[in-house]
């Protein structure tokens, strides 16, 4: 996983797994996008630590939350969404990814930190405009459900065939969950005023 870091100098590619805080000194905001459910509850921990330190504002998009929803449905739809869920939840080399339970477990742990949390929806919508994006997803999304759950993949080829000329017809709607998530940490001179007046 890599991370191109920008505060005030030139970008450099860096392991966001092993950021420091000294990596994000001076910082106003730190942002990152698709990451979160690539995660193990470890590295999480770890990063939001880091983060907490330094005490910027934090915005993390596009997060997976496990809904998927295709128009026109198919009774297929959500064995392939359970198996692409439970491949996201696999254990690597690094531990047990967080996949779709990401948000969440950001959350719960901003929230133990003291921060301050406001999570909104931001889904995908591809239809005939984004019949390629679609196409594209599509069969990653099929390709992994299998690799996780390899009894699929009798049906699996049909169905994708099936879906795949749907949105080349432009008649398929796919609508893809995700997440936006701000967290922010609490200005104590503002608290500190307050109190003493």
């Amino acid at each position: 996983m890599n991370l191109a870091l920008m505060p005030r100098r030139l970008p450099r590619p860096s392991d966001v797994t092993r950021l420091r805080a000294s990596d994000l000194a001076g910082a106003a905001l730190v942002t990152a996008s698709a990451l979160l459910d690539l995660l193990t509850e470890e590295e999480l921990s770890a990063l939001l630590a880091v983060w907490a330190g330094v005490g910027c504002p934090l915005l993390l998009t596009l997060s997976v939350v496990g809904r998927v929803e295709l128009t026109p449905e198919e009774p297929l739809d959500r064995r392939i969404a359970a198996a692409f869920d439970a491949h996201q939840r696999r254990t690597t080399g690094r531990g047990r990814l967080l996949g779709p339970d990401a948000v969440a477990a950001a959350v719960a742990e901003l929230e133990r930190l003291g921060a301050g949390v406001l999570v909104r929806p931001s889904p995908w919508r591809l239809d005939a405009a984004e019949a390629g994006l679609a196409a594209q997803w599509l069969t990653g999304w099929v390709a992994a459900a299998c690799e996780r759950s390899p009894d699929l993949a009798p049906e699996a080829g049909a169905y994708a065939r099936r879906r795949l000329a749907q949105a080349a017809a432009g008649t398929l709607t796919v609508m893809v969950d995700h997440a936006d998530l701000l967290a922010w940490w609490p200005d104590q001179s503002s608290e500190n005023r307050g109190e003493s007046a």
